[in-house]
């Protein structure tokens, strides 16, 4: 699951120092080509309804500024885009993906987003309108589907000031308060999308995985490393492993949103090699010898 927060640019579509307008007019561009080739729309949602018509999204997002200066930021846009499988998990048809992606974002993803700001908020508090997209600009992939949303910089009630964007992180003291921690969105949203789909997810397609090895220190990459080979737990030539054998000494089918990753001997044992360096009697190259059988002495019958 790739999540994103599109940075607010000044001319662009997504500059938020105003009006709401232009972005959500641009998230009708694609309606327009799907209505000309006779293919269903999607309209904008929300936690309850579903067919918003834009004008309201408009009105509700541009009037719930209060105590926010001229160039504060108003709302702000985010883009929530499954993996293909992910999506396949989600439904055979276009229309069935398009209803679990709205589940989704109302049962998993605004009840984290609110969460997170370690302020006691629930969804309900939330206000935000969705709008589902089916197809990405060069992009080949078969499954595109990925989902809009503009969230209000205020609550519900108008009087909290809620942003993703900021740098704090679940402070206690100090005129901030709360703060947002986004790698702990991107998580918990991850693993609240595997137990709404009972998704096994393989670790190296996980958000942890990524990051580990993306953000991470050279111990944090090791350790995934290792838990990478532990979930695989290669044979060496001439042994044969048993699946459930695995699944049960790794413990990561029991209680466990993480599935087994499947790959190929070659890229797993180039995983192996700098953490478990082979000894050198596991090697092809180093056989025992074969002892010579000693012949009996007398006649054959």
């Amino acid at each position: 699951m790739n999540i994103d927060f599109p940075p607010p640019s000044k001319n662009g579509v997504y500059n938020n120092a105003g009006s709401s307008r232009r972005l959500a007019n641009y998230l009708e561009h694609e309606d327009l080509e799907r209505m000309e080739q006779g293919i269903y729309t999607e309209g904008f949602f929300n936690l309850a309804e579903n067919d918003i018509y834009k004008s309201k999204v408009i009105k509700e997002i541009d009037s719930n500024i209060g105590q926010l200066m001229k160039t504060d930021a108003k709302f702000y846009a985010i883009h929530v885009s499954p993996s293909e499988k992910e999506i396949q998990r989600m439904g055979n048809t276009q229309a069935e993906q398009a209803e679990n992606m709205k589940r989704y974002i109302r049962e998993v993803f605004i009840p984290e987003y609110a969460r997170n700001f370690n302020k006691g908020l629930s969804a309900e508090d939330i206000k935000f309108f969705g709008k589902i997209h089916f197809s990405r600009d060069r992009s080949e992939n078969k499954h595109n589907m990925h989902c809009h949303l503009i969230v209000s910089r205020k609550d519900q009630s108008n009087k909290k000031k809620l942003s993703p964007l900021t740098n704090h992180k679940n402070t206690k003291k100090g005129v901030i308060k709360g703060g947002f921690d986004r790698a702990n969105l991107f998580q918990q949203a991850e693993r609240g999308f595997d137990r709404l789909f009972d998704h096994d997810r393989l670790l190296t397609e996980s958000f942890e995985y990524y990051n580990a090895m993306k953000n991470g220190s050279i111990t944090d990459q090791l350790k995934m490393q290792e838990r990478e080979s532990e979930t695989n737990e290669i044979p060496f030539p001439g042994e044969k492993k048993n699946t459930a054998e695995v699944q049960t000494k790794t413990g990561l089918r029991a209680g466990s949103n993480i599935s087994m990753p499947q790959q190929t001997s070659e890229n797993a044992l180039s995983s192996l090699f700098p953490i478990l360096p082979l000894d050198d009697t596991f090697t092809d190259n180093q056989q025992q010898p074969r002892k010579k059988k000693k012949r009996r002495k007398g006649f054959r019958k």
